[in-house]
């Protein structure tokens, strides 16, 4: 776009001025993100970062706005913050959005260092307006807004330098996807930008498997992507170890053909039991049928004659998580916090892999449910909240083997000496992946 068609844009803003004083608010923010959509496609991304900042943190210093082009007095109508919030998240994401769909990630966190340096003790004006915009502008500075924002920028970094909870960045991200408080783009951009951390993770992680189980030279070149330490391999096998006929896939197709026409009561019963079926630990299995069967049969009650589909099935397991996770999207529920404490963290995400391998659709609901775990915790340091990021790491882990389009196996490479020894030795197989062949 050339300088011509810029002033034209400008120019045409104050024909709509004395119209759009009496209009919907949101025929004037369209006309904003309209003009950033435009010039985001077409100009270079150090333009419009200098346009930007001139239309959201320079232009609101102005001390003639009559004199200013007409995008930057379109911004001035709006006289209330919520809607000045809202106008600058979606200004930001329209260019996240599109800066992610190029990989230009660099001026992503270009973007929010303008906000980081923003001048805080600039010299007051006389405009009241501008004062009443710095204001706002410090405000979203200090919200959760602009932390959300930072996501975007940070996600890069070296997250052993920073606060423990950006390692799980992408189920942040994931939480702000779902978020339908959320415009579309940064939706979007947070789906798009969780899916990369995880395809990341996912690489690392089997690339680590393979490297840590070579003897060649080079096998120090990719870092455990866990912080697991050395027991990672060894976990990794115990969750590999439950194939063949009594598979979780498997376990779990046969559960759907058996319930296909169940009543809903009828269903809660045996999703109840479905859920702990081949769990061994006793404790666990009597603390999920006290704490858990009767919330599942006394909820929706009203539906328990009708036949169970696809819409009862998405709501009952998105509801079995809230119970399993956090209920409130505040706080961890009870029964999250009880079977925890009882040192039960791997038992916990076979159960919560289990409801995903029935309903593949509420997974964005458990990661968003993960989400809010960790913004509940973050404030406690790393220490307080090793129990809890055990629990994260395994989860990730977990779901990085069983329910991503890489297929790990295990392979038998020492001959047990002790032919009648029961229990799994993990030392005597090697872990193998492989891009499974009906992924996309």
């Amino acid at each position: 776009m050339t300088a011509n068609s810029l002033q034209s844009i400008h120019d045409e803003q104050p024909l709509f001025k004395e119209k759009l004083k009496n209009s919907d608010i949101q025929v004037v923010q369209e006309k904003i993100y309209i003009f950033l959509i435009e010039i985001v496609k077409v100009w270079s991304p150090e333009d419009v970062l200098r346009e930007f900042k001139r239309l959201f943190l320079e232009n609101l210093d102005s001390v003639s706005l009559d004199s200013a082009p007409g995008i930057y007095r379109l911004l001035n109508l709006i006289d209330n913050e919520q809607d000045f919030r809202n106008t600058l998240k979606r200004c930001c994401y329209i260019l996240v959005n599109n800066w992610e769909n190029h990989r230009k990630y660099k001026y992503i966190q270009e973007l929010v260092q303008l906000f980081i340096d923003y001048k805080s003790n600039r010299q007051e004006k006389n405009n009241r307006k501008n004062s009443i915009h710095r204001i706002w502008i410090k405000n979203f500075i200090k919200s959760q807004d602009f932390q959300e924002l930072k996501l975007f920028a940070s996600r890069n970094e070296d997250k052993t330098k920073n606060h423990w909870s950006n390692r799980y960045t992408s189920y942040l991200l994931v939480a702000q996807s779902v978020d339908n408080n959320n415009s579309q783009e940064q939706q979007e951009a947070a789906r798009k930008a969780s899916k990369q951390l995880k395809d990341k993770y996912k690489f690392e992680l089997a690339m680590y498997i393979a490297r840590s189980q070579s003897n060649t030279s080079g096998k120090t070149r990719y870092q455990n992507p866990s912080i697991l330490g050395d027991e990672l391999l060894r976990l990794i096998k115990a969750i590999v170890v439950k194939k063949g006929v009594f598979s979780y896939e498997n376990i779990a197709n046969i559960f759907l053909k058996q319930t296909a026409n169940q009543t809903f009561i009828n269903f809660k019963k045996s999703l109840q039991k479905y859920l702990i079926f081949s769990v061994q630990q006793q404790q666990f299995i009597e603390t999920l049928n006290q704490q858990l069967l009767d919330k599942i049969l006394t909820w929706k009650s009203e539906y328990d004659e009708d036949i169970i589909d696809k819409d009862l099935l998405l709501r009952t397991c998105n509801r079995v998580i809230d119970y399993l996770t956090i209920e409130n999207k505040q706080e961890p529920s009870p029964l999250f916090v009880l079977l925890l404490s009882q040192g039960h963290p791997l038992t916990l995400v076979i159960v919560l892999l289990k409801i995903i391998f029935i309903c593949p659709n509420s997974r964005s609901h458990l990661e968003a449910r993960i989400a809010h775990l960790i913004r509940h915790y973050e404030q406690y340091s790393e220490e307080e909240c090793k129990w809890l990021i055990n629990f994260i790491e395994i989860f990730r882990i977990t779901f990085a083997i069983y329910a991503e389009n890489v297929e790990y196996n295990l392979i038998k490479v020492e001959e047990n000496q002790h032919a009648c020894e029961p229990q799994f030795n993990p030392d005597a197989y090697r872990v193998f992946s492989q891009l499974k062949v009906d992924a996309q």
